[in-house]
């Protein structure tokens, strides 16, 4: 399984101050020397952690492939253009939300997608959707000639936490306010099911199939049983054990359980 890891979040700290201390450009090296994969990073339309400076930095420099995830805006493609990542990733965004909640809409939106998709692989990137595990949305997906999907497994995590770790609910979860535990496991069994059933739709019709959001420590083990998703990425997780542990071994940790 191939680890993609977001280091969006080491940008967020340093943005905490509004310095130039932590630079995320100096994990590049330790993400390398680490068994790495892949680096992902996200140009968010308000630039609330990785910044153009950033973006243009660690894709000219990275010795890994660079996954620039990114919204449609035709200025943020304009810019994903110039770049030239290896890969873009197309994510809904919003301005008021934490953190990307939920996959993107390519049908109500499907106009604005293929043009940013047509615009992408006209400069030779490669583009990956990120999506709900819905077998019509990834059905669309194919049609697009997309060459990945990234499947959001942010329902599954949330679910995950508050029947394992014992976290409450919160304005970004799933809507009920208390389930029980019997509930909770049919509720996440279903999640696996659909996640299964998405991977298995998307690598069928040659989509390659990756998986992310919320994915920890605790809740991978479960993802990894699905066979037809080939790469995970994964941030917020890794930076936070990182602060505990070094960043480096918090990679390779999360590296040995994706072996």
């Amino acid at each position: 399984m191939k680890l993609g890891v977001n280091i969006d979040h080491i940008a967020v700290l340093r943005e905490a101050r509004k310095i130039n201390d932590p630079d995320p450009l100096e994990a590049l090296g330790i993400l390398k020397r680490s068994g790495a994969d892949q680096v992902t990073i996200h140009l968010r339309e308000d630039r609330r952690h990785i910044n153009d400076a950033d973006a243009e930095k660690i894709i000219k420099m990275s010795q890994l492939p660079v996954n620039l995830e990114c919204s449609t805006d035709s200025d943020i493609i304009d810019i994903v253009c110039r770049l030239k990542p290896h890969r873009a990733t197309l994510v809904p965004e919003k301005r008021e939300e934490v953190t990307t909640e939920g996959g993107l809409d390519i049908i109500t939106y499907e106009e604005r997608t293929i043009e940013a998709i047509e615009r992408l692989q006209a400069h030779e990137i490669e583009v990956s959707l990120f999506i709900d595990p819905d077998l019509e949305i990834i059905t669309r997906s194919d049609a697009l000639n997309v060459e990945w999907v990234e499947l959001h497994t942010g329902s599954f995590a949330n679910i995950y936490a508050m029947l394992y770790l014992g976290l409450a609910n919160s304005h970004h979860s799933i809507e009920e306010l208390e389930l029980s535990r019997h509930t909770l496991r049919t509720k996440l069994e279903e999640s696996l099911v659909a996640l299964k059933s998405g991977a298995d739709l998307a690598a069928s019709m040659g989509l390659k199939v990756a998986a992310g959001h919320g994915l920890n420590y605790q809740n991978v083990s479960e993802i990894l049983k699905i066979e037809a998703i080939e790469e995970l990425n994964i941030g917020q997780s890794i930076v936070a054990k990182s602060v505990f542990t070094g960043l480096e071994s918090a990679i390779k940790e999360m590296k040995a359980l994706l072996n």
